[in-house]
């Protein structure tokens, strides 16, 4: 039997994904706006990594980026739906210490918004030679799977909601104990933590994991903690919470957990939207965090600080971000070292 490793965010990477907004996604009213915060996360990757821009106009994302290391970027021009690399981009594993990358149907997060074009992006990127020679796409249609609904310790050990993975018009027909399975041969886990408590108002996801607890080490879970009992969020939260208290590490013992504030609250036409600092990105050296523009955010910084000492904690404004119901973790996908040809620009 094939020996399979889902590695954890943490583990060296060689490239990190965006897939750029254009006139015809529903960025169109506030590319004015949304633009510079795409180019703010390129540029802070850039620095530890290279970046693999999927776009509709190469030459217009040039402009857009303004100075740029050249050797650190990749354009692949293509038709693209939308923005959220996360849930369309390949999830990498590795078979037998050989990485392969899993390309899961993306379906528009349950067939909420259309997903034709972003649902082939990973298979366009192995017929334009982004990825090295020796990486294997594993088509694993017809099972539905966003990478932001799971998070991997490295070791083993995923953690993911009931909510989404549950949820209808994903996988029809199969219960969570099928899923559960599938899960485990598809990335080698030896068990999942399911959170059966925690959403965000105005999360269209179905309740994604990583806007709500992510592993930051084998032993350490950041999550969002909501102590506002005016805050329609409080129940679920201290739910959430006390389900993280009863998880146990692989040997036996609890988790350290590391409460991140619940984020000043966000209405836009009147509806609440889902900002949240749980959506950071872990890259080589740092971790790239959201910022809304409040007093919070250096209070989130702290906490993941004390949690990450060898890596900068780099705070990013996105607050254009959650008014498409998303933030900065849900934009990326990295990828890990040796899986992109990074000579290639």
């Amino acid at each position: 039997m094939d020996s399979i490793v889902f590695p954890a965010e943490w583990h060296p990477q060689s490239a990190v994904q965006l897939t750029w907004p254009h006139e015809d996604t529903d960025w169109q009213p506030m590319l004015d706006r949304v633009v510079p915060c795409f180019a703010a996360i390129a540029r802070e990757v850039m620095k530890r990594e290279t970046v693999l821009i999927v776009c509709a106009d190469a030459e217009k994302v040039r402009a857009q980026l303004g100075v740029f290391d050249a050797r650190r970027v990749i354009f692949r021009e293509m038709k693209t739906n939308d923005t959220w690399a996360r849930d369309h981009g390949g999830i990498t594993v590795f078979k037998d210490g050989l990485p392969k990358v899993c390309d899961f149907v993306f379906n528009g997060w349950g067939l909420k918004y259309p997903a034709g074009h972003d649902n082939l992006i990973t298979e366009k990127l192995f017929r334009t030679d982004t990825f090295a020679p020796t990486v294997e796409r594993l088509d694993m249609a017809p099972f539905v799977l966003e990478g932001g609904s799971i998070e991997s310790d490295g070791r083993g050990t995923l953690l993911t909601t009931e909510k989404c993975l549950c949820s209808a018009n994903r996988n029809p027909g199969l219960n969570m104990s099928q899923i559960e399975t599938a899960l485990k041969s598809f990335f080698g886990a030896k068990r999942i933590l399911r959170l059966r408590n925690g959403c965000l108002a105005g999360d269209d996801t179905d309740g994604h994991v990583d806007t709500l607890a992510r592993f930051c080490n084998a032993e350490t879970i950041a999550y969002v903690q909501c102590s506002d009992r005016s805050d329609e969020h409080f129940h679920e939260l201290q739910a959430m919470e006390e389900e993280l208290k009863s998880f146990l590490t692989a040997d036996g013992r609890p988790y350290r957990l590391v409460p991140l504030p619940m984020a000043d609250k966000v209405v836009r036409d009147g509806e609440r939207l889902p900002a949240t600092y749980a959506n950071f990105l872990i890259i080589n050296g740092a971790v790239l965090l959201p910022f809304y523009g409040s007093d919070k955010d250096r209070s989130a910084q702290s906490a993941l600080q004390s949690v990450f000492p060898d890596r900068e904690v780099t705070g990013i404004d996105c607050s254009p971000l959650i008014a498409q119901h998303g933030s900065l973790h849900c934009l990326t996908m990295q990828y890990p070292e040796g899986v992109i040809q990074t000579q290639i620009v």
